[in-house]
């Protein structure tokens, strides 16, 4: 079964074919960061009008890396929440029509359980149960993973995510968009114990995270420091929020770990990409006699082949892609736990994991 992957929740348009016997056959992605750079930020109408732009080139451009046609596809699968209300729109009506066009199923997919999921997609995934850490976008959550579609929230941001506390801070240290991956790369140069700042809800007992406080932080200092904030300042001030961040991330995740009584830890989302949280997580991890499972770099940001994995792992798990009914409802807002359960053969799961682990090695760097 072919299952094409639409996801288009936010500033990354991306599709992706992926067949459950043979694995991913080939994806491409676009990003629109060049296009929001001049404002500092994604600006959600232009990013609905470039998903139009793009959908049908990388559509045309998919099938052709997977050697296929439209009519070799099976299911149609799409994001349908959360994200962007104008740029779900788009991905839902270009998969709808598409699946009318093709008299084919369409399956929406939730774009938390993609990311969740994407770590499967690499060679040595791991198997389920797991604490899954997803520091994705405006999303900062730990969730008790026991298969597919069985989900439990253990705690979640409160206010601002990390992601969005690394783009934040990024923006008063006078950074590049986006901001987040200029932030870390500042943060190299910056000297260990020159700034205490606080690391919000590390003691609160559960598993809930707080990063607008240390956002205030460095703003504080920023606006003391003045005219004298100079490189080696910055530098140290991002050395500081990065340590801050990690420290936060690192021990409620393997608190949380502990309380579910688990040895598996999989990070997912953009942050995961960050080189000092992973090295974090390693280390605690080594300690700890467990293991922590990632995302290949290509699978943190945003992309098609995670929708097209959670769409084919949902199929194998019992759930019915439906016909498309030529209307359609997205959700913009949309929790991960409310997800309905699959009732199907785990060891199709399992098979549907092989194939992908398998087809990791196959994949040639034409297709990355």
């Amino acid at each position: 079964m072919r299952v094409l992957g639409i996801e288009s929740s936010c500033d990354e348009t991306g599709l992706a074919l992926y067949d459950t016997e043979r694995g991913l056959l080939a994806h491409a992605l676009h990003s629109q960061i060049a296009l929001h750079a001049e404002y500092g930020g994604v600006v959600p109408e232009l990013a609905s009008r470039d998903h139009i732009r793009r959908l049908i080139p990388l559509m045309r451009e998919v099938l052709r890396r997977a050697d296929c046609v439209l009519q070799d596809i099976d299911v149609v699968a799409y994001t349908q929440g959360p994200g962007l209300a104008g740029a779900l729109l788009v991905g839902a009506a270009f998969a709808e029509g598409l699946a009318i066009s093709l008299e084919k199923p369409v399956l929406p997919v939730h774009h938390l359980e993609g990311h969740l999921l994407s770590p499967l997609l690499a060679v040595g995934a791991p198997e389920f149960p797991f604490v899954a850490l997803l520091v994705s976008g405006g999303h900062t959550q730990l969730m008790a993973v026991a298969g597919v579609g069985r989900y439990e929230r253990l705690g979640e941001t409160q206010d601002d995510a990390a992601g969005e506390a690394f783009d934040k801070t990024a923006k008063l240290l006078g950074l590049p968009y986006p901001g987040g991956p200029a932030l870390s790369r500042l943060a190299r140069s910056g000297r260990p114990g020159v700034f205490d700042l606080p690391c919000p809800m590390l003691d609160s007992g559960d598993f809930n995270f707080s990063f607008a406080g240390l956002k205030t932080a460095v703003s504080t200092r920023v606006r003391k420091e003045g005219a004298r904030a100079d490189a080696r300042f910055r530098t140290d001030i991002a050395h500081a929020f990065q340590e801050a961040v990690v420290k936060v991330l690192t021990q409620k995740s393997f608190a949380a770990l502990r309380h579910a009584g688990m040895r598996r830890l999989v990070v997912a989302g953009g942050v995961g990409a960050n080189e000092r949280l992973r090295q974090s997580l390693d280390a605690a991890a080594q300690e700890r006699g467990c293991r922590v499972y990632y995302p290949t770099l290509e699978f943190c940001t945003d992309n098609g082949a995670m929708i097209a994995f959670a769409a084919a792992l949902r199929l194998q798990s019992g759930v019915e892609a439906a016909r498309p009914a030529g209307v359609f409802a997205i959700k913009p807002r949309w929790p991960l736990d409310d997800l309905p359960c699959g009732v199907g053969d785990e060891k199709n799961i399992t098979k549907t994991v092989d194939s992908a682990d398998k087809a990791r090695h196959n994949l040639s760097s034409s297709l990355l």
